[in-house]
């Protein structure tokens, strides 16, 4: 039975099974779920002007190299691919060996900026689910360009919205950056999903239970706040089908996908006043073995900036979540999103 405000509950710890991470849930810590709203500017930079952004058409040349654009050739673009001007791995570097063998590679790989718009004002809710299924499917393109490279193990897909989320430049965009390694939080996720499929012989993604966590669902999607999320308002998008790799994604599933991440992201935005967040795409490693693709399912995490994190979940691992998912799911499947 829900209670009638988290207040009124006991703290419960959960286990991830995704994850294999434990979260505190401590509702004494919050006030109501519904009370809770952001008090941070999205706008990393609202004194840079529109004339000053070199993301905008017709700023062009002012950015690192273009690696492809949509509708390719058009000086009308909707998409731009480039590289990122300040990349934390490099492109040009020797492409490093096996990782296993030492504890030092060189700093080979690819950092790239998805420009999900021409236009500046117009942020990534703001687009129809047929142009947000563009941006997915230009990730996809760039992905399977990249994995070309036998020494790329991993490519996270992330978006960073508002200054306190990570983002230095407002207008709309994503980031990809493809790893010669397959970094932790990758690796705990994957051993995670094959102990289950060894203990039950199913995937743990394809068997959530989401009927008191699930927001809102579509053809071939389904969206929910997490049984064990590690922050309030953690929203997750799953595909209904069972599927490793992201990069699989085809462009009619993409359209779907665009739709139900489009009200996802302006529920987020009404109920918790357009709080900084940041989405990554967990997918499965590239040049994995096949029977990886029996049990590793990809989805969406969204992550509304609404608490910081501190010294206890830097030094254990583990987070504290003032908001019970279920209260969480409910507050947003209640959101009444205007046509």
């Amino acid at each position: 039975m829900m209670a009638s405000s988290s207040g009124n509950r006991n703290p419960e710890l959960r286990k991830d099974a995704v994850s294999n991470r434990w979260v505190i849930f401590s509702p004494a810590r919050a006030k109501r779920p519904s009370d809770f709203k952001s008090k941070s500017p999205s706008d990393p930079n609202p004194n840079n002007q529109q004339q000053h952004c070199p993301f905008c058409i017709g700023h062009e040349h002012e950015c690192a190299p273009e690696i492809f654009r949509v509708p390719s050739n058009n000086p009308d673009w909707k998409i731009r691919v480039i590289q990122n001007l300040y990349p934390a791995l490099s492109r040009n570097l020797t492409e490093p060996g096996d990782a296993s063998s030492g504890s030092v590679l060189n700093g080979f790989g690819f950092h790239d900026v998805v420009i999900e718009t021409p236009v500046h004002s117009v942020q990534l809710s703001d687009l129809s689910p047929e142009e947000i299924g563009q941006v997915f499917v230009a990730h996809t393109k760039r992905i399977e360009q990249v994995a070309t490279h036998d020494s790329i193990k991993y490519v996270q897909v992330f978006k960073n919205h508002g200054a306190s989320a990570g983002a230095s430049m407002s207008h709309s965009h994503s980031q990809m950056l493809a790893l010669p390694i397959i970094p932790p939080n990758v690796s705990a996720r994957v051993g995670s999903m094959k102990d289950y499929f060894d203990q039950t012989g199913k995937c743990c993604i394809c068997e959530i239970q989401s009927e008191d966590l699930l927001i809102d669902s579509s053809t071939n999607f389904f969206s929910l706040v997490p049984f064990a999320a590690t922050f309030p308002f953690e929203i997750w998008i799953v595909p209904r089908y069972h599927s490793a790799h992201f990069h699989e994604l085809d462009a009619e599933k993409a359209v779907d996908l665009g739709g139900l991440l489009k009200l996802m992201l302006r529920k987020m935005s009404l109920q918790l006043n357009n709080p900084p967040f940041n989405f990554m795409i967990h997918t499965c490693p590239l040049h994995g073995n096949e029977s990886e693709l029996a049990y590793t399912h990809w989805f969406i995490q969204i992550v509304p900036q609404l608490i910081g994190i501190a010294g206890f979940e830097i030094g254990t691992g583990c987070y504290i979540n003032p908001v019970f998912p279920e209260d969480a799911a409910k507050v947003l499947r209640e959101v009444n999103v205007p046509e």
